[in-house]
């Protein structure tokens, strides 16, 4: 599932393209929504919230999609060539004059009033790069369950709204501390810092192509991705393991070294297994 910022780019793309231009085409490839014709309706805005896309039209329509792990949408100019999937992929086709806007493979795409887009992402806590963006109020959702692994309570969108799997392993590793920490465990001065640094991360990246979280020359990433490279701190070979219920488990990294608190049970070997060729740092 792409992080926050990867959702907030998509965003832009869209209402630059769209924003403000009246559509010519309006093409449906889903069978609830086969015989809808936007043809005509100006484009008002397309925003993000959390890991949701909503683009308004004229008449008080919203397009709400989300792009989960496979989906994606891409900006075409007049004449050029749609590189995105195969054809069979395209759930929606919205274009302009000199802009097509393509979704490719979106496991979530509905038609909704303007005014219910808040039944769809009203159980979303603050979002990270969004206007309600409220530091407080997304620390206390994450320790409310002060028996919950930290990793789990960082990606559930109703705690704070926008941090993957990438984030997750990221902030764990600059907060010093394992995913697999209880949240009530993390200590009062890294609690602090928790939603200031990610808000830091996610800003920071979202006018970025590729994402960095290290600040250093040819190094984007501290942790996830990573194993078994050296840490770029400490020199240990980084670690991955699955987190989750079992239904959704996630790889997850981490710096045995550099952070502290409880790794994941070895009941399984594979969870403990290198997955990546050894490459060096």
């Amino acid at each position: 599932m792409p992080e926050g910022d990867t959702v907030w780019q998509a965003a832009r793309r869209l209402h630059e393209a769209l924003a403000g231009r009246t559509l010519t085409r309006s093409d449906f490839r889903v069978p609830k929504y086969a015989t809808v014709d936007l043809t005509g309706r100006g484009v008002l805005a397309t925003l993000a919230r959390g890991k949701h896309l909503f683009t308004r039209f004229e008449g008080g329509l919203s397009l709400h999609s989300h792009l989960r792990m496979e989906g994606a949408w891409k900006v075409f100019g007049t004449g050029e060539r749609w590189r995105g999937g195969a054809a069979y992929q395209i759930r929606v086709i919205l274009g302009t004059a000199d802009r097509a806007a393509v979704g490719y493979r979106l496991p979530v795409l509905e038609l909704l009033r303007t005014t219910e887009e808040e039944n769809v992402v009203g159980h979303l806590g603050p979002d990270l790069l969004g206007p309600d963006w409220d530091p407080a109020h997304a620390l206390a959702n994450v320790l409310a369950d002060p028996a919950r692994q930290l990793g789990e309570a960082l990606l559930d969108q109703r705690n704070l709204a926008g941090i993957g799997n990438v984030y997750k392993s990221e902030l764990c590793f600059l907060l010093g501390v394992t995913p697999w920490l209880p949240a009530g465990a993390l200590p009062a001065d890294r609690a602090d810092k928790l939603p200031v640094l990610a808000k830091k991360l996610l800003e920071a990246n979202r006018d970025r192509p590729v994402r960095r979280t290290t600040g250093l020359p040819g190094q984007d990433l501290f942790v996830y991705s990573r194993a078994p490279r050296p840490c770029l701190r400490c020199g240990t070979s980084i670690r991955v393991a699955d987190q989750g219920d079992g239904s959704q488990d996630r790889p997850t990294y981490w710096c045995p070294t550099c952070q502290t608190g409880p790794a994941p049970a070895p009941g399984s070997p594979q969870r403990w297994r290198d997955r990546y060729p050894r490459r060096t740092a």
